[in-house]
């Protein structure tokens, strides 16, 4: 059916054509088979106001029906515009305005960690090759952040529920959010300062929510309707090739064909909540900005390895987070960031973006490389590692050598990915086993992702005792 590149033209045909009333529901004029809207409200109008523009710059773009499929490069240019403009406005400046906020590094520093976020392939190759808006929604998420980290909550609370409000996958960061906020309550006193401002934040959410969902409050039917095109279970577990558990393992254990629908829900959501839960706990009792940023990559990454429903592009959830921390570890921030890109190479190559991929994962890696010294900062100390291996040490007092494990990992890593992204470009795969090296890609970027799951929790609960010693020291 043309790919995301018609389901974004299709919903500006649908939501400028017909009334809002009709937006999410299955009619003669709006087949929800093809391409129905699945997205949040600020999607719909964000759809309507490039449909406005459109209409002026050329008709036949959005016209009822006759529009589908329509391709051409004026129209391409026209998209690609319209996401660039996104980015100028929401995405850009919240990453400028966030390197500008990171503290005791230089101005070169700062500048050279906005060129290098912003130089991220995976988004690039979504939002401008295989197509969509994820800038906006990440763009809202960041200045969420951003509003919380420095103690604007009500307007990083309001950023983050547009961000939702947008896309409803950006709900792998909701529970960080939550428990940053909750434990800033619970730290100014839920019986003082801390229940004023919980009552505040609970307000902004409301209000947000009401105000984005207003026009679908009119009818219970119209609010249901599009509660069930946001999350649509009857879509199964996992859809294509994705580098999360379910995927990955379906090849040796067929849980879709196994269990039944309702049974893998609730696996799924076991299996996510459980993973999440102690860095959630510890965030709750102990909330911190640090603390925050490797939260929200847990979060995120338990969400696309474990959850129901996950597309590949979910790794972009997983890819923020870690730009954010990208200063502090750039050894695992860029290996990560990466391998997120090299998790999507089957959806790269369906697309025909081999070489935009090649040019701007070389371009990404070359800046890390140049502003960062990636390959020095490898000690135990530079990977946040110090405090596990000292408790290692207790018990086995030879374990010197995790710096060296992981440097060799990389490396395999790397020659894995190439070698892999070859075989997929020159190699047919045998006839019996057609999707042997998506298969692969799956498989290897799955592996990596719970290689970095365990690293980011034993960050998150080795830095408590680092921070008491700390304070013992002071």
């Amino acid at each position: 059916m043309f790919g995301d590149y018609e389901a974004q033209r299709h919903w500006q045909e649908i939501t400028f054509n017909l009334p809002l009333k009709q937006w999410y529901f299955n009619n003669s004029d709006n087949n929800l088979q093809y391409w129905g809207l699945d997205y949040p409200p600020l999607t719909a109008y964000h759809s309507f106001l490039c449909a406005y523009v459109a209409k002026f710059i050329n008709p036949d773009w959005i016209a009822l029906h006759t529009s589908r499929g329509h391709e051409s490069q004026e129209h391409k240019l026209f998209m690609r515009a319209t996401v660039l403009i996104a980015d100028l406005l929401i995405y850009i400046p919240a990453v400028v305005l966030y390197c500008c906020c990171l503290k005791e590094i230089s101005t070169k520093k700062k500048i050279a960690n906005a060129l290098c976020i912003l130089l991220y392939p995976g988004l690039i190759l979504i939002d401008y090759g295989h197509f969509q808006y994820n800038s906006v929604s990440l763009g809202f998420a960041l200045w969420g952040v951003l509003g919380v980290s420095c103690d604007w909550d009500l307007l990083g609370s309001l950023a983050f529920c547009l961000a939702v409000n947008y896309k409803q996958m950006e709900l792998y960061h909701s529970l960080p959010f939550f428990c940053f906020l909750l434990g800033k309550c619970f730290k100014k006193g839920l019986k003082g300062k801390g229940f004023g401002l919980l009552i505040k934040l609970a307000c902004t959410v409301v209000a947000s929510f009401t105000l984005c969902w207003l026009p679908f409050f009119t009818e219970r039917e119209q609010t249901l309707q599009v509660l069930r095109r946001l999350f649509p279970v009857d879509r199964g577990l996992f859809e294509d090739k994705v580098a999360n558990i379910w995927c990955s393992f379906s090849v040796v254990l067929k849980i879709k064909d196994i269990l039944p629908r309702h049974i893998q829900l609730i696996v799924s959501f076991c299996f996510t909540f459980l993973s999440l839960l102690p860095a959630c706990i510890k965030l709750t009792l102990q909330p911190s900005p640090k603390g925050f940023k490797f939260t929200l990559v847990i979060c995120a990454l338990s969400f696309f390895l474990f959850s129901f429903q996950v597309h590949e592009k979910s790794i972009l959830l997983v890819s923020l987070p870690v730009c954010l921390v990208l200063n502090e570890i750039p050894f695992m921030s860029t290996w990560f960031l990466l391998v997120s890109t090299f998790s999507m190479l089957p959806l790269l190559l369906k697309d025909e973006l081999l070489m935009p991929s090649v040019v701007t994962v070389m371009a990404f890696f070359i800046a890390c490389a140049s502003f960062f010294p990636v390959f020095e900062k490898t000690s135990e100390e530079e990977l946040q590692l110090k405090s596990f291996s000292i408790s290692v040490r207790k018990y086995l007092p030879c374990f010197t050598f995790l710096p060296k494990i992981i440097q060799y990992l990389f490396f395999t890593s790397g020659i894995a990915m190439v070698l892999l992204t070859l075989m997929a470009v020159t190699l047919d795969p045998p006839q019996k086993l057609p999707d042997l090296f998506s298969v692969l890609v799956c498989f290897v970027s799955c592996m990596h992702f719970l290689f970095f799951l365990l690293y980011f929790n034993i960050i998150i609960m080795w830095d408590s005792k680092n921070g008491r010693n700390r304070k013992k020291v002071n």
